[in-house]
This record gives C-alpha cells, sequence and structure tokens, in this order.
C-alpha cells in the first residue's frame, strides 16, 4: 500500500531539494531516503547512540549531527 503526502516547504529547501533530485533522483525518492536517515537516528537515539560525520582517514568523528 502507498500513501500520498503533501507537504509545504519554504522556498529555499525546495530549490536545495531540486538541486539534490536534479544530480541524483527525483523529490520522491529524495524524500524516502531522508525519512529513512531520520527513522534511523531517531532509533539510535532511543538507544544512547549518536549520529555523526565520519572523517575515515583520521578514524574520528568529524561532526556530531544533533537536534533531531
Amino acid at each position: 500500500m502507498s500513501v500520498r503526502l503533501s507537504v509545504i516547504l519554504s522556498d529555499d529547501l525546495n530549490h536545495d531539494i531540486d538541486r539534490v533530485a536534479g544530480s541524483a533522483a527525483n523529490k520522491s525518492e529524495v524524500f524516502r531516503k531522508a525519512l529513512q536517515l531520520y527513522l534511523a537516528a531517531c532509533d539510535a537515539q532511543s538507544r544512547g547512540l549518536k549520529l555523526g560525520l565520519f572523517e575515515p582517514s583520521e578514524q574520528r568523528l568529524q561532526t556530531e549531527i544533533t537536534g533531531l
């Protein structure tokens, strides 16, 4: 089963999504991937884990993503 959603976006956010969708997929795919990432972050947070950007060459956390 599929569900159709309506979303109101700011012009800036819409522009950013268009930019990403143009090079990788379509807007629906961008939203699906973003929601999957958000849900994974929520699940990790509930288990005491954190979300961040890892720098492989330095073997360290570069940026912790907070406020989700």
